[in-house]
């Protein structure tokens, strides 16, 4: 028995490739990330210990032949069932929507015009990646890593092309995790300190529960109708926000957002490390996609910056926006609102741009998912 032991781990290491050992250094590298540096842990760290697992040579939580029949493997089987099905982004959407509160956007309906602008760097990095030699789907994929937002990403990549999940899915999370260091050179680079010290007053206006409910409503119609794709999307996403808005399914919100949304992230995280096998992840396309995804969230920054500076040429000077806020048009939601109220601050200790920036980055939430929809209706 003892040299049967030793037989087979021979074997296995043996078996071992360098793209393998690669990949289970990236998988620790996500851990540290998650660990460490408290860069999206709750999905990084699944990802990255997935990662390990399906690396190992003879795992059986990948496919693999048994008796001479395939075997599906648990993380195979998760992938097909959540994945590929497209089941767990729209749970994920679920509790994204029961967390959101889009009062600020209601109450100040111009910061949408940022949701939208701020969704140019998904359009410009596609037409990059198909100038670097990538065919239509998958420079679609890979500008769509300028959603700012994961479950999008991974809704679309998974639609358009899967051999690919792995490094998208990669490069959003942690540039979202990355927001807070990627965001500030930008718009530094931008715009001058004295705009940066651009107040805008705020009027806490009350928004009525008529409003609150009719918004996820009307947002669904309307989106469904411009992009009949993203229905799914936009639609679960304010489903989770209907729920918490009603007032009479409390229990079902806080389901929403605690319950479901661990749940779900544990399996996605540890799902989408089916696709980090050294033979799909370990090229140069993965360094290039990866690098694309961080031009896709500048160009996502800049482009919102530009909007609200080319906005305030016409603006009478009681309603010019502070060109910041326009950077918090992206999806990731809360980091890049923070940001800009921290950088706000940085320029004028007495300057509050917080919940402009919010009102923003919720817009950048429903923009992400119509420029979803919009890639899907468009290609499909």
């Amino acid at each position: 028995m003892a040299h049967q032991l030793l037989l087979y781990f021979g074997k296995t290491l043996s078996a071992f490739t360098y793209k393998e050992l690669v990949m289970i250094l990236v998988g620790l590298g996500l851990i540290y990330l998650a660990v460490v540096k408290d860069f999206e842990p709750n999905l990084l760290l699944s990802m990255g210990f997935g990662t390990i697992l399906v690396n190992i040579p003879f795992s059986s939580a990948l496919d693999q032949l048994v008796d001479g029949k395939l075997s599906e493997g648990a993380l195979s089987l998760l992938f097909n069932l959540g994945i590929a099905t497209e089941l767990f982004p729209l749970l994920i959407f679920i509790a994204v929507g029961a967390m959101c509160d889009f009062s600020p956007l209601i109450s100040n309906p111009r910061m949408f015009v940022f949701g939208l602008a701020a969704q140019g760097g998904i359009f410009l990095t596609m037409g990059l990646a198909l100038l670097m030699g990538f065919d239509i789907n998958e420079a679609a994929s890979i500008g769509i890593i300028g959603a700012a937002d994961g479950p999008t990403s991974i809704y679309v990549s998974n639609r358009f092309a899967p051999h690919l999940l792995g490094p998208i899915s990669v490069a959003a999370y942690t540039y979202m995790a990355l927001v807070p260091l990627i965001q500030p050179p930008v718009i530094k680079l931008l715009t001058t300190r004295s705009e940066r010290a651009m107040r805008m007053t705020y009027v806490q206006r009350d928004v009525s529960r008529f409003k609150l409910i009719a918004f996820p409503i009307v947002i669904t119609v309307a989106a469904s109708i411009v992009a009949p794709p993203s229905a799914a999307l936009i639609g679960f996403l304010m489903f989770g926000n209907l729920l918490r808005v009603s007032g009479v399914t409390e229990r079902l919100s806080q389901a929403a957002q605690n319950e479901l949304a661990n749940i779900v992230t544990i399996l996605l995280g540890f799902t989408i490390a089916a696709t980090m096998t050294g033979e799909r992840f370990v090229n140069p396309s993965t360094l290039l996609i990866i690098s694309m995804g961080l031009v896709a969230f500048v160009l996502d920054t800049a482009c919102g910056i530009l909007m609200a500076k080319g906005l305030n040429l016409f603006l009478p000077k009681h309603l010019k926006v502070n060109p910041m806020v326009g950077a918090a048009g992206i999806s990731a939601f809360p980091m890049s609102a923070r940001t800009i109220q921290k950088l706000g601050q940085e320029a004028d200790p007495g300057n509050f741009l917080l919940m402009h920036a919010v009102g923003a980055n919720v817009s950048g939430q429903i923009g992400s998912v119509l420029a979803g929809g919009l890639l899907l209706a468009l290609l499909s």
